[in-house]
């Protein structure tokens, strides 16, 4: 039974991903550069494809790759590229295909296409756009960087509040302008402040006399422009939203943020915490150099090696200790990377923990009494665990209370560090994730070490 499962799975993973035979017949492709051929083999793959497969390509091959295929990028693929490589691409596209293809994005997927460009490069996207269209946009980013300014779409479909389902209806048929996609129709009353939204849904199965206030929804929330777009993610998550109208300071609609955005938003927040908790830049990717890769990791690795050193100056005051009974050295390291792992486990739960709000100043002192019940828990477990083993594999029940002893102390710090750190550099309005590794890790390493030959010099020696 468990073969078909695992053949299954593996087939559900190809469906979205592309084939090792694709992708053999895309490079035959490109090394005879044959454009035809190409074009053929990608026009049926979806645009979040063919930017994986820009992005999986070496610089010198996606170069060859976007000599032949240059015609065919438009709005939707350009939108998918990684940023990391993004400028890269326009970089080696003509000017005319660029401009095409920033005509077909929404509002939203331009500002993010051109917001980290330095100002020549954004201006010559925007010369692209229609006049409107390039307004949209320069108001866009007069908004804090990471807000929901940035992040929203203005082309945002809106009705009168008194206007009726009929009413809308021929309304939607008649303009030709609407977004290829919108969930909502915000209602405005005359000075264009929202008032509440209507479904798609509700609007097609209503007849055509009912009041839109009528079948507005319940979820109806607005959204600052200057709502850091870390808030406005986890909203979308926590009220289940599909789309919210942002306004500005004297509550006016301008635009209107929808559940994809707000979605990659948590995704990359997930991410730069994943990436910061290894103590790697979070703009690190697989396509990056090597030289690249060590300049942005090398900083840690040296606060790292700083670390060490404080755990190395403990050791060193315990020389005599273990000159006298060279077993200890080998013991040493079971206390500190058992707590190592104990700080790291109860760490990720506070740092996630942070990131969703679960964890906060009123459930702070529940949260650290649990950690700390449980940090002195798992310590007596492992100490029954370390004494019966030093009694009957190392034949010393001296050994094997020290390593126990010693273990029930740095469980504590490392359940206690895992969470404290993380809190601390919360309030002192620091990252978490960024930097709360490090101290959690120094703080076990130094503990164990500490504990353990300390209490071997008091009991043993």
């Amino acid at each position: 039974m468990t073969e078909p499962r695992d053949a299954e799975t593996e087939t559900s993973e190809a469906d979205f991903q592309l084939s090792r035979r694709d992708i053999d017949a895309i490079n035959r492709a490109i090394d005879e550069a044959d454009g035809p051929a190409l074009d053929g083999l990608l026009e049926p793959m979806h645009a979040a494809d063919i930017a994986d497969l820009i992005e999986q390509l070496t610089p010198a091959r996606r170069r060859e790759f976007l000599q032949l295929y240059s015609g065919e990028i438009d709005g939707e693929i350009l939108s998918e590229i990684d940023e990391s490589i993004r400028e890269e691409v326009i970089e080696q596209l003509p000017h005319e295909v660029v401009a095409e293809a920033v005509r077909e994005m929404d509002s939203d997927d331009v500002v993010d296409l051109i917001e980290d460009m330095e100002a020549p490069e954004q201006q010559a996207i925007l010369a692209a756009l229609d006049e409107s269209d390039r307004a949209a946009v320069e108001r866009s980013l007069t908004w804090p960087e990471y807000s929901a300014g940035r992040l929203m779409q203005s082309e945002v479909v809106t009705a009168p509040e008194h206007w009726t389902v009929g009413e809308t209806i021929d309304f939607l048929r008649a303009e030709e302008w609407l977004p290829d996609q919108f969930y909502h129709v915000v209602l405005v009353d005359p000075r264009r402040h929202p008032t509440g939204y209507v479904t798609l849904g509700k609007l097609l199965a209503s007849r055509r006399h009912v009041p839109l206030r009528d079948i507005a929804e319940d979820s109806f929330r607005t959204i600052s422009a200057r709502q850091d777009e870390g808030d406005v993610a986890y909203a979308f998550n926590k009220y289940h939203l599909i789309s919210a109208p942002v306004v500005d300071d004297d509550d006016r609609l301008v635009g209107v943020i929808t559940i994809d955005d707000a979605m990659s938003v948590l995704d990359e927040e997930h991410e730069e915490d994943f990436l910061r908790m290894a103590r790697v830049s979070d703009e690190s990717h697989v396509s990056d150099g090597p030289l690249q890769t060590a300049r942005q990791r090398l900083p840690w690795l040296v606060i790292n090696l700083c670390t060490a050193s404080l755990s190395a100056l403990v050791i060193s005051r315990f020389e005599s200790t273990l000159a006298q009974l060279v077993i200890l050295a080998a013991l040493m390291p079971i206390v500190a990377s058992t707590g190592g792992i104990a700080g790291t486990q109860s760490l990720a739960v506070a740092v996630r923990a942070l990131a969703t709000r679960e964890l906060t100043r009123a459930n702070a002192r529940r949260v650290i009494l649990r950690e700390l019940v449980a940090g002195l828990l798992n310590g007596l477990g492992l100490a029954v665990l370390l004494t019966l083993a030093g009694t009957f594999i190392l034949g010393n029940l001296q050994i094997g209370l020290v390593l126990g002893m010693a273990m029930i102390a740095n469980q504590i710090v490392a359940a206690m560090g895992g969470v404290l750190v993380p809190l601390g550099l919360s309030k002192l309005g620091l990252d978490p994730a960024l930097a709360s590794g490090t101290f959690v890790t120094t703080m076990t390493d130094m503990m164990g070490f500490f504990a353990f030959l300390g209490l071997a010099t008091w009991i043993l020696i």
